[in-house]
């Protein structure tokens, strides 16, 4: 199960028993990206939306098996410009640090073995698995984001019987949104942003 702490602004209770961390008390206004490299202890693969943080819950094997099959594909197919990055976080404005399955960044954006998070602009490609619990994050309030922040390709991974269902989509610079360009069930098979051609079936070896 996915948890939110949030903001004060959110209308949420607030808390006051004093066992609980620091992080489970939002400050006033709400907490930002940079507060996620600041607070101690807290839970690996936290992300902030709209200012609130968000936990994710244990992974599924369908989850990790799609992310390991993209990773993969992609790892082999990216030109040297770009690099493959798994489950690290994107600051994409001061209340929001999603952190994507997937994200093929510039290699430039490389800056240091010890850097937490890449930048909006950096980012060419991000990929989310859709989980049970962040249905509705994943398919519509992300892929906003990722749009307003002009991250020109999205993908979309449905779990179809254990087989996963990838559904691309490119950033339409008119309406700032984006737009299907296929939905792919055994192979993925692209030219944007460069020659991708994965055996989506490989997932049933992972």
């Amino acid at each position: 199960m996915t948890v939110e702490v949030r903001s004060p602004e959110t209308g949420s209770p607030k808390m006051t028993d004093s066992s609980l961390p620091d992080w489970a008390f939002p400050p006033p206004g709400g907490f930002t990206a940079e507060d996620l490299d600041r607070i101690p202890h807290l839970p690996e693969h936290t992300e902030l939306i709209d200012g609130s943080l968000v936990f994710v819950s244990p992974q599924a094997s369908f989850h990790m098996r799609a992310i390991t099959l993209l990773e993969s594909g992609l790892r082999q197919h990216a030109p040297r410009e770009f690099r493959v990055r798994r489950e690290m976080s994107v600051v994409l404005g001061a209340e929001q640090r999603p952190e994507p399955d997937i994200s093929v960044i510039r290699a430039s954006a490389e800056q240091s073995p010890e850097q937490t998070f890449y930048r909006g602009e950096d980012v060419v490609l991000v990929a989310e698995v859709v989980s049970p619990g962040s249905k509705e994050r994943d398919r519509k309030r992300k892929p906003s984001l990722y749009a307003e922040a002009g991250i020109r390709h999205f993908w979309l991974v449905e779990n179809d019987a254990g087989r996963p269902v990838v559904h691309t989509y490119e950033l339409d610079h008119v309406t700032g949104a984006y737009v299907v360009t296929g939905v792919h069930h055994d192979r993925l098979k692209l030219s944007s942003p460069f020659e991708v051609d994965i055996d989506l079936t490989e997932i049933d070896g992972i």
